[in-house]
């Protein structure tokens, strides 16, 4: 737990005790004043909830405000030094890509090419710190886009690692409303499980949408159903020997939970189907 998180409960607690104390000592009194029966215990116990919750909410924003105050500027500072790494990575970038254009020399070539993607690394970074931080606070952009480019931007993220795995997509016209960011990273993720677990020699992923249900299918060993329970907990990995964090799968469910949208696995004798229901994020004049 961290120090302002357990200094938070443990004055919330203090508060929360004293305004019961004062309310408990408000209501003695008045029942002392007026006395205890029908006609005055409705009207005190109304008063003394009252009391209790103006007590609670002047006492907590008192002491909460500059509590809040100082995440606001942490925010704030984060923000604005994300924004300026934006300038010089980009600068290098478009540096090189002017570089690219009169060097001829193949040493100096590869090396102007490990900058590129060193640069680019910095740019996936600053990205993801962006969109995290977006993410913390919930002002993520909604914007509207292609589904069918979503996904074949990812695929040609893993053209030169699907090696023999024949890989179909059947989507029709389609516009999505949501998080383009966050879900590109599902999207990534799906693909990528897909296969890293497609073991099957001339393996098979199809990627399909019919009437709001996204499905990726791949060829290979079928998930265990005891672990459908725990597939997508944070660093839970069905099979050791394959290189990864355990991340991916609960990027998406945490992605589809707050976007509300219905993700299940059907596993299957010779590979498993991930399915999302889109209908929530689906624009609606595409219906």
């Amino acid at each position: 737990m961290s120090y302002k998180k357990k200094n938070f409960i443990i004055t919330n607690s203090i508060i929360v005790v004293f305004v019961l104390l004062l309310s408990l000592l408000a209501n003695y009194y008045l029942n002392y004043i007026f006395g205890f029966n029908k006609n005055t215990f409705v009207l005190i116990v109304i008063f003394v909830l009252i009391f209790g919750l103006c007590l609670y909410l002047i006492l907590s924003k008192t002491i909460f405000d500059p509590l809040f105050k100082s995440d606001e500027n942490l925010q704030k500072t984060v923000k604005e030094t994300l924004h300026e790494l934006n300038i010089p990575i980009s600068t290098i970038k478009l540096n090189t890509q002017m570089l690219e254009k009169k060097i001829t020399d193949q040493k100096e070539l590869k090396r102007l090419n490990r900058i590129k993607l060193a640069s680019n690394e910095l740019l996936k970074l600053y990205e993801n710190m962006e969109y995290q931080i977006k993410k913390e606070i919930d002002r993520i952009d909604t914007t509207t886009f292609d589904l069918n480019e979503i996904i074949l931007k990812s695929l040609d993220k893993f053209e030169d690692i699907k090696k023999d795995i024949k890989i179909t997509v059947n989507i029709n016209d389609v516009k999505i409303c949501s998080d383009i960011n966050g879900f590109e990273k599902v999207i990534d993720n799906l693909i990528s499980n897909a296969l890293k677990y497609n073991i099957n020699h001339n393996g098979i992923i199809n990627i399909t949408l019919d009437n709001e249900i996204l499905t990726f299918y791949n060829t290979g060993k079928e998930i265990d159903t005891k672990n459908l329970f725990i597939i997508f907990d944070k660093y839970f990995q069905e099979d050791t020997s394959i290189n990864g964090f355990g991340l991916g799968l609960n990027i998406v469910k945490e992605f589809c939970d707050r976007n509300k949208i219905d993700i299940k696995i059907i596993p299957s004798d010779n590979g498993n189907s991930f399915i999302l229901n889109l209908e929530n994020i689906i624009q609606k004049n595409n219906k």
